[in-house]
Order: structure tokens, then sequence, then C-alpha cells
């Protein structure tokens, strides 16, 4: 990840030509709402959705399998490294 930029939903919509300059440039943006602009929503590169991909098991693969919960709050980079 290059950048981030954080922009309210009303700065989204009065700057979207300028989000959409920011994601072509590989930059990622976090869309924030209300009073506590309580963050809502990431916007990222169509190349970063896409770089997601399977963990091959090495000598496990075809044997076991390994399922992350949606609350699981460890990046799958921490857990290899751990």
């Amino acid at each position: 990840m290059l950048n981030m930029t954080q922009l309210t939903v009303g700065e989204f919509k009065a700057k979207f030509s300028d989000v959409l300059q920011k994601l072509l440039q590989g930059q990622e943006v976090v869309v924030s709402y209300g009073k506590k602009k309580e963050k809502i929503g990431v916007i990222i590169p169509y190349e970063s959705y896409k770089k997601k991909k399977k963990i091959k098991l090495g000598l496990l693969e075809g044997k076991v399998s390994v399922k992350f919960a949606k609350d699981f709050k460890m990046t799958i980079d921490e857990f290899l490294n751990s």
C-alpha cells in the first residue's frame, strides 16, 4: 500500500475525480461518516483486490484445509510469520 487517504462522504462526493486518480495511482481511500468521522469503508484499486490468492500449504496440500473466521483479528502475514 503506497498511501491511504481518508475522506468524509461529502468530500468523497465532491472530489470523486480525485478519488479515481488516487485509485489509478494505487492508493486506497477510506470513507468516513458522521460527526465522529467513523470509518465505514475502504475503496481499493482493483489490482490490489485481484492479488488476494489462496495460500498453498506445501507438504500438507490436499491433506488439510484452513479456514479463518470472519472475526479473526490477525492478518494472514502475521499468522504465517508467527
